[in-house]
């Protein structure tokens, strides 16, 4: 949709139906449910970045890879086409740029576009929406806006916090930007953490570094999984690749959803278990206690994905690859020293220590001027933010994969607008009962996600009108 020129020179904003800010796994999502579902709506994709991916796009750290199955975290309406559930970033990113592509959702995406700002007038029942483009600043106007841009802040990883950083000599990397075509061959390196990241960094660095320790405060669990789909060959042989595709994905979400369920009511057996499998794959000379050995039950914090055991397999196969736990009482000019005295040597130290949040993309949205904060807010089934108009805010889910809730949140969004159509109503605003948020947050609508079946299930079918505020 084109603009034009104002008399006083400016462009006169473009007018959508839609706008989606992000081109990431939720925003792609979003934009296939609407042109299939949706054809006549008329909608835009703003992406600061330069290319779609979002996080796939953003992490380049070496080894990177999903920390979800690929069945799951794919999209329905394109099934995942290879046998490995977890993959590496570099196919993740083909992945999705194919299904743009084979779509022609492509033509809808606009780079570079940054949204600064989304502002509701309910004189006119629209949302204007500032980007910064080339320097410069473009206004469009929405019926609604869809937040697919993430959790976390991606300009600004979260800093370590580490006494006497600034005294020591060596390179520090946080694996969020990492250097481009940096080479650690040779190095000794030092990761901080024991997430996803650090997981998946180990093996990769092991490989042709001199030494890499893992040094982290407290231990994860660390789940070993066959990489590798066996059902998957024969399935694609009985059946249509859709049907298969389908099939692979209920299995894979059944799975996991029953393992998550186990370990909220048996904690203390599904820790007992996780520890068990762990034991036989550490070396000789690594315990499992304390280093393995979590404070925590299972699914308090997500778990860590090993494909294939690569993690213990590096433990195993390199006695320079090794794992320190404790307390960090500073770093030195050449490494770092814990508190019980245990000095590890590091020419590298990377700070794998997680990442900074920002909700909804650092867009600062207003309502009829009043700024919105998201401390104290509700969301209204886990899609849209109390007291904000014609807004969907896209996110997943801790205990399963991203996409499954960001197509359940796409699905409500969709049935939504038909809903709002049939009823000539053009607003919809989520509004808890008099009395505020006390009480709300987890009945009724106000419900986290929790169940990817039973969301996906209310997504196409349940009830979408309880706690909104409907306006023509």
């Amino acid at each position: 949709m084109g603009s034009i020129k104002l008399q006083n020179g400016a462009p006169e904003p473009e007018v959508f139906d839609v706008v989606i800010v992000g081109a990431g796994i939720s925003g792609i999502n979003a934009a296939y449910r609407l042109q299939s579902q949706l054809p006549d709506t008329t909608f835009t994709i703003l992406e600061g970045r330069g290319s779609l991916g979002g996080t796939w796009d953003l992490f380049r750290y070496p080894g990177i890879r999903s920390d979800s199955d690929l069945f799951t975290f794919g999209f329905q309406w394109e099934p995942w086409p290879y046998e490995t559930p977890i993959a590496q970033g570099p196919l993740i990113r083909e992945y999705m740029k194919s299904c743009v592509k084979k779509h022609n959702i492509d033509r809808h995406m606009r780079f570079h576009h940054k949204v600064l700002a989304a502002d509701w007038s309910s004189e006119t029942n629209q949302w204007k929406v500032t980007a910064e483009h080339d320097g410069q600043t473009k206004e469009f106007r929405a019926n609604w806006v869809i937040l697919g841009t993430g959790y976390y802040d991606y300009e600004n990883p979260l800093k370590a916090v580490i006494p006497g950083l600034e005294n020591y000599q060596g390179k520090i990397i946080h694996p969020q930007h990492w250097p481009e075509d940096y080479d650690h061959s040779g190095k000794k390196i030092a990761v901080i953490g024991s997430g996803a990241t650090a997981i998946t960094l180990i093996p990769a660095l092991s490989e042709t570094a001199a030494a890499v320790t893992m040094v982290q405060r407290s231990p994860s669990y660390i789940v070993s999984l066959t990489n590798r789909s066996p059902s998957r060959s024969w399935l694609m042989k009985l059946m249509p690749k859709y049907v298969a595709g389908t099939w692979l994905r209920m299995l894979h979400v059944w799975r996991a959803y029953t393992a998550v369920l186990f370990s909220r009511y048996f904690p203390q057996r599904a820790k007992k278990l996780f520890i068990k499998l762990t034991i036989p794959q550490l070396p000789k000379r690594i315990p499992q206690n304390p280093h393995f050995e979590p404070y925590y039950t299972p699914w308090q914090q997500r778990l860590c994905l090993s494909p294939d055991g690569d993690f213990f397999q590096a433990l195993r196969d390199k006695p320079t690859t090794n794992v320190v736990t404790g307390h960090i009482d500073t770093a030195t000019e050449t490494g770092i020293r814990m508190k019980d005295g245990t000095t590890i040597d590091a020419d590298v130290i990377v700070t794998a220590t997680g990442l900074q949040m920002r909700m909804g993309g650092d867009v600062a949205v207003t309502v009829n001027g009043e700024k919105i904060n998201w401390g104290g807010r509700v969301l209204w089934h886990g899609s849209m933010i109390q007291d904000v108009p014609n807004m969907m805010f896209v996110i997943g889910y801790v205990d399963a994969s991203w996409t499954l809730g960001a197509d359940s949140t796409a699905h409500i969004l969709v049935r939504l607008l038909k809903y709002m159509k049939s009823k000539n109503v053009s607003t919809a605003v989520p509004r808890v009962p008099p009395g505020g948020t006390n009480g709300y947050g987890n009945v009724g609508p106000w419900k986290p996600k929790m169940s990817p079946p039973l969301d996906w299930m209310h997504g196409k079918w349940g009830d979408i009108v309880t706690g909104l505020h409907f306006a023509a």
